[in-house]
């Protein structure tokens, strides 16, 4: 749906908060959300989808008929989709993800091919006149690479070339369709690129000279033309917990993305766990009994940490975080785990639902991304006195973002 700022923003939820990997699941629970929302919240407007498609569900929509059947779905139910998550491959809910997500990286075809088929079903879906965005992980998981340098290097490389195969694609697309359709990386805590500064320092370093000497090869561009199909194709996806989890300032990266030339694709709203840290001990272990429920098994959730002398500490996961918290040297932690955006107070605990508003209210301002994702996944595993009614709360966060983007 748009949000009626000039009606150029497009808004709507990723569909990976619900279960189910195959094709058959991911259309049940379209059917079984997507119509009722739009009643409530769009009835009479055309209401956009956030699609998470896993590898077999890319099979599965390209075989036979289904994707044509599906296309008849959102034309009676005026719905459309503008963006894919094509960050998890495989399996993301009922099961240990952990450092899996990031598997197979941008280092492996597996990736590439899964992303084109992704690319193929959004030419097909998005409509006239939009782009499309499909978002996708920060090349890899640092952490596999960190003390083998060599293959760093060659992972950067790979990736960057695997990235310029798909940019040959969707350049393709475009010039036979008019379909402008980009991937948008996205930097999260421990991802190869996580930060405003990894991710210039890979587009020029890495993705800009290796991608554009492949496209001048392979299909005789110019330099400066394959350098402005990477710039077009190749965007970020701004999460606002991942950024914010990184303790940096949005109006300081988007300018540090226009100064580098590099779009935002995609913005994804989210919040995370944050909690200042007083210098009582016994404060202290009560925090860790709050935060304590949230270190649960499914998903990785890192926890970076301000120390008081203003540097970042990191920690791979809560659990691994948690026995350090009563002897730490810091001010705050911020945790990778999506809490519902429209709750900032959970008693001790906050949330990093500032960091939304504040750049809901640069978008105002600088009309730097037209898509608008809300992404809380956690729901089935959030702590039992915060779990509601799915529906319920998937329609408050989208009030939650209307009146906030109305208001900032």
């Amino acid at each position: 749906m748009k949000t009626g700022t000039g009606d150029r923003v497009h808004l709507t939820y990723c569909t990976n908060i619900h279960p189910g990997e195959s094709w058959q699941e991911v259309f049940h629970n379209l059917k079984h959300y997507v119509p009722a929302l739009k009643a409530n919240l769009a009835a009479e407007k055309p209401f956009g989808i956030g699609l998470r498609l896993a590898n077999i569900a890319t099979l599965q929509l390209l075989e036979g008929n289904a994707l044509a059947q599906f296309q008849a779905w959102l034309a009676q139910h005026n719905l459309y989709v503008f963006t894919l998550n094509g960050f998890p491959y495989g399996g993301f809910h009922n099961q240990i993800v952990k450092d899996q997500v990031y598997a197979p990286d941008w280092s492996q075809p597996e990736r590439l091919d899964y992303t084109l088929r992704l690319t193929q079903i959004l030419a097909a879906l998005l409509p006239d006149g939009m782009d499309g965005g499909i978002s996708t992980l920060p090349l890899s998981y640092k952490p596999w690479w960190t003390s083998d340098r060599t293959n760093w290097d060659l992972l950067l490389q790979t990736s960057s070339l695997h990235l310029a195969q798909l940019v040959a694609t969707m350049a393709q697309i475009r010039a036979e369709t008019g379909k402008l359709i980009h991937i948008d990386l996205e930097p999260e805590p421990d991802g190869l690129i996580e930060n405003a500064a990894e991710v210039i320092d890979f587009f020029h370093s890495s993705l800009l000279p290796i991608g554009s000497a492949y496209l001048t090869k392979t299909l005789g561009l110019s330099p400066d033309l394959a350098e402005t199909w990477i710039r077009d194709h190749v965007r970020v996806c701004y999460d606002t917990c991942h950024f914010a989890l990184e303790y940096e300032n949005p109006t300081s990266v988007f300018e540090r993305f226009q100064a580098a030339g590099i779009g935002i694709g995609k913005i994804q709203l989210s919040a995370a766990l944050k909690v200042h840290l007083p210098e009582d001990i016994q404060q202290r272990k009560i925090i860790a009994e709050r935060l304590h429920p949230f270190a649960e098994s499914t998903y990785l959730h890192q926890v970076i940490e301000r120390q008081n002398d203003g540097t970042l500490h990191h920690y791979p996961d809560l659990v691994t975080a948690l026995p350090y918290l009563e002897q730490a040297d810091a001010q705050e932690w911020r945790t990778h785990f999506h809490v519902p955006i429209f709750i900032r107070d959970y008693q001790i605990l906050q949330s990093t639902q500032d960091h939304m508003i504040d750049v809901l209210k640069l978008l105002q301002e600088q009309p730097v991304c037209n898509h608008l994702e809300i992404e809380t996944y956690t729901w089935d595993v959030l702590p039992a006195a915060m779990k509601m009614d799915l529906s319920a709360s998937i329609q408050r966060e989208y009030e939650w973002v209307l009146a906030t983007f109305t208001t900032a």
